[in-house]
């Protein structure tokens, strides 16, 4: 087995790491795990983030906006779901609050219905109270406000 690092120049690990910004948003802690791929001292590192930084290519709240509209709008996620992934890459609480105004209010609550009235349907064999109950939790697990959901199935 191979197991010794491809070495690489500076400027050609700097311009991997341009590319791989440039490829999709990314927030700094999937910049820095791809970092550790090459082999780099620690200023070589911190020179990398601050030139990707400063050419605009690694922008967390870019990163942050962009991510909770993917995973809204393509994936159908709620906010709370969608907040505990982001803390997971390390995005700070204030900036993940300030970054939800990409949700529109009226989109997030039609979501929750199709969402429910789609997972309602498909139930079978049971009285509406055990319906209500299984897809509420359902909402839940997709990371919807408990609030969210009675307001649209009121």
């Amino acid at each position: 087995m191979n197991s010794e690092k491809k070495s690489y120049t500076f400027e050609e690990i700097k311009q991997k790491l341009v590319n791989y910004c440039v490829y999709q948003d990314r927030c700094h802690a999937e910049v820095e795990q791809k970092m550790r791929e090459f082999v780099l001292i620690p200023e070589a590192k911190e020179e990398i983030l601050l030139y990707l930084m400063q050419e605009n290519y690694l922008n967390e709240e870019r990163f942050t906006r962009s991510y909770i509209r993917g995973k809204f709008y393509l994936k159908n996620w709620g906010k709370t779901k969608i907040k505990v992934h982001l803390k997971q890459k390390g995005i700070h609480d204030k900036l993940i609050a300030s970054c939800f105004d990409e949700i529109d209010e009226n989109d997030y609550l039609k979501i929750i219905r199709k969402i429910y009235e789609n997972y309602e349907s498909k139930l079978k064999g049971l009285n509406d109270y055990q319906k209500k109950l299984k897809t509420v939790k359902y909402l839940l697990s997709r990371g919807f406000e408990y609030d969210a959901i009675l307001q649209v199935n009121d």
